[in-house]
């Protein structure tokens, strides 16, 4: 690319387009072109594929954030977190599966301390009143129930 002096700031640099510098140009001169999203019916700047940047990066790259937040916020990797909740434990339902640890140490994530169970049941292993009976399932299920929840399901069962 020649040298020029940027008409904007005055500077020898590499001539970008119309007379200007590389940063002059994409600062003060060039525009994007403003699009209504396919996705979210926002005007916003195209990105590509007829989609602004936040869709195409959803759309596009929704894997990888997925896996980048599995890592952060479980500390597992995404193949372990994707066996683990491919479907409920207890009912089989797979559209929509929690991660569970079995002794509620969130930093215990041994493939043993970690299930998959569905929003519903999820909700019923945090609720007292509904506790035994999951418990008793997981319990027939062939899982082990750690020592001080057993306390919890053996006073909720008498």
């Amino acid at each position: 690319m020649p040298v020029i002096k940027c008409q904007k700031c005055g500077q020898e640099k590499e001539h970008q387009a119309k007379g200007y510098c590389r940063y002059c140009y994409k600062k003060f001169i060039w525009k994007p072109r403003v699009i209504t999203c396919k996705r979210c019916q926002r005007e916003m700047p195209l990105q590509a594929k007829g989609l602004c940047r936040g869709c195409y990066n959803f759309v596009f790259h929704l894997d990888d954030n997925k896996a980048f937040n599995y890592k952060k916020w479980h500390n597992i990797e995404p193949e372990l977190y994707k066996k683990i909740t491919q479907k409920c434990i207890i009912c089989g339902f797979d559209k929509v599966v929690d991660l569970h640890h079995l002794n509620e140490d969130k930093k215990d994530n041994s493939e043993k301390n970690l299930i998959g169970l569905c929003p519903n049941h999820h909700k019923m292993v945090h609720n007292f009143t509904y506790r035994a009976e999951v418990f008793e399932i997981l319990k027939q299920s062939g899982f082990l129930i750690p020592e001080d929840k057993k306390l919890i399901y053996m006073h909720k069962r008498s």
